[in-house]
């Protein structure tokens, strides 16, 4: 039997990562972080969603999300009327002070989303010339069978998932979540945010269509990236939970 040295022990137990798939993580990851946090702020400035092509302070919305002093004020000046008997005309002027810092906001949204975008596109287009997507993210049909999806649930709720080799391959469950990630959230978060883009929709009016108004488009769009950051947190607690060292090596400077 030959012996087995630390350092090919340690090759043998760290898979790694393609090169090309550690920088887009990183770039990806910090994008998605500027992203919710200028997104947060933006959202402060404007704690409403609506659905349809119109919303406003003065018009019904789904629901208010209590993250600033704008939440609810309900500080309006009184009506105007501008001769006696004539309906009055509905005033839009605020009589408390308003948190607004939309200007940053924006502008930082706009570049990390970017940034989020060119890498996505170098990603996919890199996972599917180089058969990664196929190979390691979307699961076989025999591996969907019910008996093995319900095993791996099992595991992972009860916290007893193997540890991680630091790469490829992944479980069933990690495949499927990749896949709806890749596939399904990434996308949609683009699509939506390109939807409320007015210089986008000009040229392209069948985007505002495809979500029933900019509106719709404003809400669908915070969901997808809700489903996004609670994707993030999630995926930090399995890195921890299943080998958090290796597998940061094998995702930084392994290979």
């Amino acid at each position: 039997m030959v012996a087995v040295t630390s350092s090919e022990e340690r090759k043998g137990s760290v898979a790694g990562h393609a090169r090309w798939v550690r920088v887009s993580h990183w770039v990806l990851a910090a994008s998605v972080l500027t992203l919710a946090f200028s997104g947060f702020e933006i959202l402060m400035v404007h704690p409403r969603l609506y659905w349809g092509k119109a919303g406003n302070d003065l018009t019904p919305a789904l629901f208010e999300l209590p993250i600033s002093r704008n939440y609810k004020h309900g500080g309006w000046a009184p009506p105007v009327v501008f001769s006696p008997g004539a309906h009055p005309v509905v005033s839009a002027a605020r009589t408390y002070d308003i948190f607004n810092q939309n200007s940053w906001g924006r502008s930082l949204h706009f570049l990390a989303a970017w940034f989020f975008v060119v890498t996505g596109l170098i990603y996919l287009v890199t996972g599917f010339t180089s058969g990664h997507l196929w190979r390691h993210l979307v699961p076989c049909l025999r591996e969907l069978a019910p008996p093995l999806l319900w095993r791996d649930i099992a595991i992972h709720l009860r916290l007893r998932m193997p540890p991680a080799p630091g790469g490829p391959p992944y479980g069933l469950l990690q495949k499927l979540t990749y896949a709806c990630v890749v596939f399904v959230a990434l996308p949609l978060v683009v699509l939506s945010g390109l939807a409320m883009s007015p210089a986008v929709t000009a040229a392209h009016p069948g985007l505002l269509d495809l979500f029933g108004g900019s509106q719709s488009a404003r809400t669908i769009h915070f969901f997808a990236f809700v489903a996004l950051v609670l994707f993030l947190i999630v995926h930090v607690v399995m890195v921890a939970l299943t080998g958090f060292r290796r597998q940061m090596r094998a995702m930084t400077f392994w290979g």
